[in-house]
């Protein structure tokens, strides 16, 4: 008997879950919080209704992968807070996903509510969410909240790599405000009753921890990973975040960036940047973009970059599933925003049968499945919509 059941086990193990994941994917409403596309066109104008030789999306490629929902970061550069500049240019990344729209009106279309995406997903058109990165475009001005509530804007990614006059950041050892700053939390009160999601992507913990008390509606974490994994990096959250953010009734959104995925990855580059300074030292040159572009190129194919895995980013949602359970876990990419860094099996938008069939393997149910592909931010996006419609 025990030699049966081992073998009924390698048989199921051996198991060929492609078509079902395909099934799924073309069937299910797949949202994935993250997609850098106005940050690639922003360097250069690309038709992506049409196939596209670089990045990580085009139209034939979400289509493939039964993408139906990416929200388009409206990226920021932190250099730009409080200045002029931060609100022209989230205007510019507005701009860019409006052109995209234009260019081909049957393939894409600009979504403000949750209906919107559900329309769009009927119609057979790809729904293009915006999601702000970096709130330094709002300028201390509360009436910016709503200007870009009105452009489209859903969420907004409190700060980015550098505090700014609303939040701290976990990547910055400066900590000007200790986590929100005083307007920082009139901004996500005011985010609450306009309809935005706030997104403590990027903040720092004592940030995190400011929002959790603020906020009347669950926030999300539109593309972050697990820190348990990658341990000292302040930018992927914490077991106790992750769980006080799933009691919130919150969602965190998995990066696929390869530094957010394995201890590794994590310090390749702190590795490459140490072995820099001392090039530097040791031939008496002075810093130049070019001189460390060239550096970085023979660094790469000297130390191979430990690319993660599809198995990896598995871990990453097990993980959440089993410290805040299978409402607490969602996709943000990060794709066009993490480079050359994507694990082996999530090249790009294409791949997400690849993702669904890994989870049918490690034994999700569909409807669980459906869930962490876009059902649980969907939850919260209608519950962000219903507090504002009563506020």
């Amino acid at each position: 008997m025990l030699a049966i059941a081992a073998c009924s086990e390698n048989v199921e193990d051996q198991k060929d879950y492609s078509a079902d994941a395909n099934r799924i994917a073309q069937q299910s409403l797949i949202v994935d919080t993250h997609i850098d596309v106005p940050y690639r066109l922003d360097a250069g104008w690309e038709d992506v209704s049409k196939a596209t030789e670089g990045g990580d999306f085009d139209y034939l490629r979400a289509v493939k992968g039964g993408l139906n929902a990416p929200f388009m970061s409206i990226y920021t550069p932190a250099s730009y807070d409080g200045t002029p500049r931060a609100k022209e240019h989230a205007e510019e990344m507005i701009g860019l996903v409006e052109r995209m729209v234009a260019t081909a009106p049957t393939k894409f279309r600009i979504a403000k509510t949750v209906a919107d995406v559900e329309q769009a997903m009927k119609d057979g058109v790809i729904a293009l969410p915006l999601g702000m990165e970096n709130g330094s475009p709002i300028s201390g001005d509360l009436a910016n909240l709503d200007y870009f509530y009105e452009r489209g804007i859903r969420y907004i990614t409190l700060a980015h790599s550098k505090a700014n006059h609303i939040s701290d950041s976990s990547y910055d050892t400066e900590r000007k405000w200790n986590g929100l700053s005083d307007f920082g939390k009139q901004a996500v009160k005011r985010m609450n009753e306009l309809g935005i999601m706030v997104d403590i992507s990027h903040v720092s913990d004592d940030a995190f921890r400011d929002v959790m008390e603020i906020a009347a509606v669950p926030p999300i974490a539109s593309h972050s990973s697990a820190r348990h994994f990658t341990p000292g990096f302040e930018r992927n959250m914490s077991d106790e975040m992750i769980k006080a953010l799933a009691a919130k009734g919150g969602v965190i959104m998995i990066n696929y960036g390869s530094a957010f995925l394995t201890a590794e990855a994590n310090v390749y580059n702190a590795g490459r940047d140490e072995a820099y300074l001392e090039y530097l030292a040791d031939e008496e040159l002075e810093d130049s973009t070019d001189l460390k572009d060239q550096f970085t190129e023979q660094y790469r194919a000297e130390n191979a970059y430990p690319y993660a895995s599809l198995e990896d980013v598995l871990n990453h949602i097990d993980h959440v599933v089993k410290l805040a359970g299978v409402d607490a876990v969602g996709i943000g990419s990060d794709y066009d925003g993490v480079g050359d860094s994507l694990p082996t099996g999530l090249k790009d938008v294409a791949s997400y049968p690849n993702l669904i069939e890994g989870l049918l393997k490690r034994g999700y149910s569909e409807a669980d499945i459906q869930k962490i592909l876009g059902g649980n931010l969907m939850r919260v996006w209608s519950q962000v919509e219903a507090y504002a419609a009563a506020n």
